[in-house]
């Protein structure tokens, strides 16, 4: 329900919940986890909204000790109501507290509390961000940012594991590792980098490699941060350090004010490629002119 467009469409188009996925069926289906008499297992189970109503299902942030349910009374979803129940009755938990939102507003620190309203254009705009020159990680995050980043395809992560050969600005060159190499394959992995290309929307594409010469890397590995990405993590924005304050009136209800250091050093800077075409035809009464 938090990531939603906010015009007429609003909850009429939604975003899939962190770790759901689609069954033979078609029918949306989420992870638990198996509770035996308060024991909690790590036996998994996917079940659809129509399969899960009849099971007591505890949060994923209900106290467990030593495996087992401790609290007296567990908050608990059972025939699609909230209420609260003795652990001896619950017979399954969520994997995660994040499994109840999307990836989106999974990325956005303190979420639980944040008035709904406002997480709601968070996680909207996080999409409208633009990568900026210099992307920088964020110092508060929420463990996301690095599983975003992996799975976007922006960054060039490595098929095979193995020693780093060479590096430039836009190759790099893998010796790949003995056991890695099947019959009739090649024992080197090159990957050519995206240098400074327009996107779709005429923003900047450009990825630098992460790896030096000499450098041992596994399989699965980030070789190189693509844009809006730093050091393998998602970083759409920058650090910044905010002042709650009034300043002659300039900081009015939702106006701030900006150090002139923030353009100085280009932190919000962003590089935009447009690619414009202009056709001259040769005409039967001459070559087209073209003016300003």
């Amino acid at each position: 329900p938090i990531e939603t467009p906010e015009g007429p469409n609003i909850g009429l188009i939604n975003s899939l919940a962190t770790y759901a996925r689609t069954n033979e069926y078609g029918f949306l289906e989420s992870p638990y986890r198996r509770v035996k008499d308060t024991v909690v297992t790590d036996e998994i189970v996917f079940l659809s909204a129509i399969e899960e109503a009849d099971h007591v299902i505890a949060q994923a942030s209900a106290e467990v000790r030593d495996g087992k349910l401790v609290e007296e009374l567990v908050a608990v979803r059972h025939m699609n109501e909230f209420s609260v129940k003795a652990p001896e009755e619950v017979t399954l938990m969520d994997v995660s507290p994040r499994q109840v939102v999307s990836v989106a507003a999974s990325l956005i620190p303190f979420l639980e509390h944040d008035d709904a309203n406002r997480a709601l254009m968070g996680s909207n705009m996080q999409r409208q961000a633009v990568p900026t020159l210099r992307a920088e990680k964020p110092l508060v995050g929420t463990g996301m940012e690095r599983n975003v980043a992996q799975d976007s395809g922006v960054c060039v992560a490595a098929r095979r594991g193995g020693v780093v050969d060479s590096v430039d600005a836009s190759r790099i060159v893998i010796r790949v590792n003995d056991d890695e190499v099947e019959a009739g394959e090649a024992g080197v992995d090159i990957y050519t980098l995206t240098k400074y290309t327009r996107s779709n929307q005429n923003t900047c594409i450009n990825q630098r490699p992460l790896v030096k010469k000499g450098d041992v890397i596994a399989a699965r590995d980030i070789l190189a941060d693509g844009s809006s990405v730093d050091m393998g993590e998602l970083a759409l924005g920058q650090n910044m350090r905010v002042a709650f304050m009034p300043w002659n009136g300039y900081n009015f209800e939702d106006s701030i004010l900006i150090s002139e250091r923030v353009v100085q050093e280009d932190r919000f800077t962003t590089i935009h490629i447009q690619e414009l075409t202009c056709v001259s035809r040769d005409t039967k009464l001459g070559p087209e002119e073209i003016t300003s």
